[in-house]
């Protein structure tokens, strides 16, 4: 809707100040002509807008113009109160203001909005942790954070998963990413892109040196790059099992990362067949944890490796039986 256009246009100048015309018409998926007869129907209304032509040039308003009008709808100021992801606040340094903020945009609200914004945040609760996740360890972000907003470079020592020892690298970081309660930190390394958990660096020292991204790559993209690495990584192992229908369930949502289709279930067989790939054929010891309710069908290492993995566990709790007695 043009009302609808012409305050996003209004707000959008408030709080970017000079706008090239071009990025306006972007932004709200119009033709630039469009944003020019925006700009003129918002001056025909009192509002001190003016464009100015050239390779600087931009829309902007009238300086120290200000308007107080939220320009909310009801499901915009209900979603307000949905908070996602509400750890991210406190890993961050950010309840107390985000509290505050909340309650002056309560105090903005037109007064029929604000029983169902309030109703809202009594009512809809978002918990991004997983269930039975174990508790998080606790992440120092305050350096992270530091470097990510005044465009300087970090030096990190992080430790890999798997290694003893941390190694130590210099970074271009692009933002901070919250994902399922875990922090990482995107950012480059040689010009290349890197994922770094904030959970396992060690330390974060600020570096005086500006950062080195490269030309036109914000944190969404950096973060869709890594993203798409991870979840379409090729397993190489695919491996087949029979799963006894009363653990289906459980094997489903346990091992959704891995499942290389659904399984087979026909809802007669006691027993279900799944095909799942993995990187290497240690990932699959996960599966001992369904003892005799799965069977690895193939390949023939897999079970190799079930098997003397389980004898390890069966001689270790021998040794302490003998040795206890």
């Amino acid at each position: 809707m043009k009302a609808d256009r012409l305050l996003s246009i209004l707000l959008l100048l408030q709080t970017r100040g000079r706008v090239p015309a071009h990025e306006l018409a972007d932004r709200l998926e119009v033709s630039v002509r469009t944003i020019y007869r925006d700009v003129e129907a918002l001056s025909a209304s009192g509002v001190p807008v003016y464009a100015e032509r050239g390779r600087h040039g931009g829309i902007e308003l009238l300086a120290g113009f200000r308007t107080d009008v939220t320009g909310l709808t009801a499901d915009e100021s209900r979603a307000l109160f949905i908070l996602a992801a509400q750890g991210a606040h406190a890993a961050l340094g950010l309840d107390a203001a985000l509290g505050s903020a909340l309650r002056k945009v309560m105090a903005a609200l037109p007064a029929p909005y604000r029983p169902a914004a309030e109703v809202t945040s009594r009512r809809i609760l978002v918990d991004a942790t997983r269930w039975k996740g174990g508790p998080q360890p606790a992440v120092d972000l305050d350096v992270l954070q530091d470097a990510v907003f005044a465009d300087r470079r970090l030096r990190l020592r992080y430790r890999h998963s798997g290694a003893r020892e941390p190694s130590t690298y210099t970074v271009d970081p692009y933002g901070l990413v919250s994902k399922a309660g875990v922090w990482y930190l995107v950012a480059d390394r040689r010009a290349r892109p890197r994922l770094f958990r904030a959970d396992r660096v060690h330390s974060a020292t600020l570096l005086p040196d500006p950062v080195k991204r490269r030309p036109g790559v914000e944190l969404a993209h950096a973060w869709e790059e890594l993203r798409r690495q991870v979840e379409e990584r090729p397993g190489g192992l695919d491996v087949t099992v029979r799963v006894r229908r009363s653990h289906l369930d459980m094997f489903v949502r346990l091992n959704a990362s891995s499942l290389a289709e659904l399984p087979e279930d026909d809802g007669e067989n006691d027993w279900v067949t799944a095909r799942l790939s993995y990187g290497v054929v240690r990932e699959a010891r996960q599966l001992l944890q369904f003892a005799d309710a799965l069977e690895v069908v193939s390949p023939p290492e897999v079970r190799a490796e079930l098997a003397a993995a389980a004898a390890s566990v069966t001689e270790l709790y021998q040794r302490v039986g003998e040795a206890s007695s």
